[in-house]
């Protein structure tokens, strides 16, 4: 009976240790061994077996992108204006036992990172560049953030600047610059208009001052346009000529009567 007890407790044991040497790794996963302290390497993905009862130490690195947010950063641009910055870092670990070995925590290691550069680009820039060549900025921040995170086995593929919070001040001067260029660019097209049109009434003068059958149709077309509406009163100029005309013929009866 003792014997059959010391069989199970050790069959017992034995499947508890054989359980704790199991690792199952996923695809996107890779497994960091030390072994008595000293690196094994990266292992995975698949099912894994390591030295049980504390021999083999290991640690689970995801290698899967990571999307990470930038704290907002108050910058002073160069034309010393003051604005508050924030972005999103994307990167992955490229080589896990670097990511492990060469540095203590590189999710916060890369945080830090991107703040100071962030900074620092941002400060060497003026407004109107972080506002107008955004582009140009996210890719000097990805490569250099990309270049201070190699040797910790990190590749940063995209930074991406999200919000500029501009001063209440600041935003109102522009509001005010766009609206003046607004009413600037209005005047100037209304003007090209005006001169377009007198260009045009000058060729249209030159062609019916050449011809007086030109005149009188217009004179008739303009008639007939206004006499589509009831509501208008038309008056017709009268020749002066007609009026010497009549004032000849009533002097010439006086003197015969």
């Amino acid at each position: 009976m003792t014997t059959t007890y010391l069989i199970v407790g050790a069959i017992i044991v034995v499947f508890m240790i054989f359980m704790s040497s199991v690792r199952v790794v996923r695809e996107y996963q890779r497994l960091v061994v030390f072994r008595l302290g000293r690196l094994v390497g990266a292992r995975g993905p698949g099912f894994l077996l390591v030295l049980p009862l504390g021999f083999d130490k290991t640690l689970m690195v995801d290698q899967r992108v990571i999307t990470m947010d930038v704290p907002p950063q108050d910058v002073i641009t160069r034309d010393n204006v003051t604005v508050r910055v924030n972005a999103v870092v994307y990167f992955r670990v490229v080589n896990p036992v670097d990511s492990v070995v060469k540095v203590e925590n590189f999710r916060w290691a890369t945080s830090q990172i991107a703040q100071t550069t962030l900074r620092n680009v941002l400060g060497q820039s003026e407004l109107d560049e972080l506002l107008a060549q955004r582009e140009r900025l996210n890719q000097s921040l990805q490569k250099i953030i990309d270049e201070h995170t190699d040797p910790w086995g990190i590749k940063v593929s995209t930074v991406e600047i999200k919000d500029v919070e501009l001063p209440e001040g600041m935003r109102r001067s522009m509001a005010a610059q766009a609206e003046a260029e607004r009413a600037r660019r209005a005047k100037v097209i209304h003007a090209e208009g005006e001169l377009q049109a007198s260009q045009k009434l000058a060729e249209a003068a030159k062609i019916i001052g050449s011809e007086s059958a030109t005149l009188q149709l217009r004179y008739l077309q303009t008639l007939t346009e206004i006499a589509a509406d009831k509501n208008s009163t038309i008056i017709f100029p009268f020749p002066i000529e007609m009026l010497k005309a009549f004032s000849a013929i009533g002097s010439n009866k006086e003197k015969t009567g």
